[in-house]
């Protein structure tokens, strides 16, 4: 999949509404990523590991796996 502009150094990214994160060099739709991006709520972890994001409370997303969309805190 190719990366989004403003998380090209990023392997995980996460939505804030839905506290999924998503492993850029695994996951195959595009157009997930693509609208939460757009959208404007998606997050870049430091250091970039799935250890750090589940630090944070974000759980690896998984093909067909839905979860409810919150609004983002400000």
């Amino acid at each position: 999949m190719d990366r989004p502009s403003r998380f090209e150094h990023a392997r995980f990214i996460g939505d804030k509404r839905t506290q999924l994160v998503y492993d850029l060099d695994e996951w195959t739709d595009d157009a997930v990523v693509t609208e939460f991006v757009d959208a404007g709520v998606g997050i870049q972890f430091g250091p970039d590991t799935l250890a750090e994001a589940r630090n944070r409370g974000y759980t690896l997303a998984r093909p067909g796996r839905h979860r409810m969309q919150r609004k983002p805190r400000a």
